[in-house]
């Protein structure tokens, strides 16, 4: 997990780059989404358009394959869950 993630930061990340990634549990206590109790692991990706998206899969899977076909993240709970971040950069998630 990353610390508070501000646009300042945000900013700075070059796009198309993975700038975030981990494990959680599938629960209500992780990230919720479809409360197998399985690992998951997500990856932040910075669009090109100064917009970002979180994907996720479960965690058998490596990063790459995460990436480029997991499934996104959409509820808010689960996004601040895994980043952190102010209201401006979360204004820019693509959902």
């Amino acid at each position: 997990m990353i610390k508070m993630l501000t646009l300042e930061k945000f900013l700075e990340i070059p796009a198309g780059d993975v700038f975030a990634k981990g494990e959680i549990i599938d629960s209500p206590d992780g990230l919720h989404m479809n409360r197998t109790g399985k690992m998951l692991k997500w990856v932040a990706i910075k669009g090109y358009i100064n917009d970002w998206a979180i994907y996720t899969h479960f965690a058998y899977n490596d990063y790459g394959f995460v990436a480029r076909s997991g499934d996104k993240v959409i509820m808010e709970g689960n996004i601040q869950r895994v980043v952190p971040c102010d209201e401006d950069v979360f204004n820019r998630y693509r959902c």
